[in-house]
């Protein structure tokens, strides 16, 4: 009896660990990769959600970090009352809008045709190349664009060369939004078919081959197969563009280096309006109630895309 209650007692201490524990054994490195990416949100992103309080409270600078005395909604009564929020409301709208309705169709499509090429080393090459935007520093394609755009610029003198007259762009603000949103295609246009051609390598080939063996032509194959088989991928990259229309995302810095005041009108944006009120004016209170609207908004648009997209393509984000 002894001798079988040792037995089961060493069974019970060697038996290996079970549910989460196991899982945390055997894969740790991943775990571990993980750390750095979770600790960056929550010291940079939740932790700094406390400072929304100021909204509601008067902040000045060198007091506490939680405001000196509560003041309603005092701030947001104010931003709503003037002019020149709901033009930059307007504007973010527009260019978001516009910038999505050419860069999303154009991505895909140039992911399609990225994924017919059959050359290996040609296929490489051409992705290299529509990447290497994405990587140019905000700063360098700024001055790039100014410099293509000048009055003194190769733009304009193709322009004087077929007797036209030089065009001062970036002083202009009608050119502004197609500025913007020129420059962002070719910033994003490669970069954004990664997600694509993965979810494209992953599409059984034995789906073609039936096809084809069908009588299937090619565009039916792209139409009938490529397309259907990625469309969770394309409904959940427009869910996110969706819910970022309001947000300023990768815009704050192009406009703030491109924009000037002659180009207000059509170039201010949310996020550019919130650094002049909050850094340049000092008035931290009421930038912070800007943002909080604006991350409001945001949240309201993707909730909606994702509801309609889980109603009509069974694909969403929860």
């Amino acid at each position: 009896m002894k001798d079988n209650m040792d037995i089961t007692a060493k069974s019970k201490l060697k038996a290996p660990a079970s549910g989460w524990k196991k899982h945390f054994i055997d894969y740790w490195q991943l775990y571990a990769l993980m750390l750095v990416p979770v600790l960056y949100y929550i010291i940079f992103r939740y932790i700094p959600m406390a400072g929304n309080i100021i909204a509601f409270r008067r902040y000045r600078a060198g007091s506490s970090i939680f405001g000196d005395n509560w003041s309603g909604t005092k701030y947001f009564k104010q931003f709503i009352g003037d002019p020149s929020f709901w033009r930059a409301f307007r504007n973010t709208l527009t260019l978001n809008i516009t910038y999505l309705i050419f860069r999303f169709p154009m991505t895909l499509i140039f992911a399609l045709l990225l994924n017919e090429i059959k050359n290996i080393h040609w296929k490489k090459f051409v992705q290299t190349v529509s990447y290497l935007p994405h990587f140019i520093s905000m700063v360098i394609v700024a001055g790039m664009i100014r410099e293509l755009l000048s009055t003194n610029g190769p733009v304009n003198h193709v322009i004087e060369f077929f007797g036209g007259k030089a065009i001062t762009f970036v002083a202009l603000p009608e050119w502004f939004s197609t500025i913007f949103v020129a420059s962002g295609i070719w910033q994003s246009l490669g970069w954004g078919t990664i997600l694509y051609l993965a979810a494209m390598a992953n599409i059984n080939p034995s789906l073609y081959e039936a096809a084809e063996v069908d009588g299937a032509g090619h565009f039916q194959r792209v139409w009938h197969i490529t397309l259907p088989c990625i469309m969770p991928t394309i409904t959940t990259l427009l869910i996110l563009d969706i819910g970022g229309l309001v947000g300023s995302g990768g815009s704050f810095e192009k406009v703030f280096l491109l924009y000037n005041p002659m180009t207000y009108e059509t170039a201010d944006i949310v996020s550019t309006y919130v650094y002049r009120m909050g850094l340049g004016s000092a008035n931290y209170s009421y930038a912070t109630a800007v943002g909080l609207f604006e991350g409001i908004i945001n949240f309201v648009l993707l909730s909606i895309a994702n509801y309609i997209s889980k109603k009509t393509t069974d694909s969403s984000l929860w």
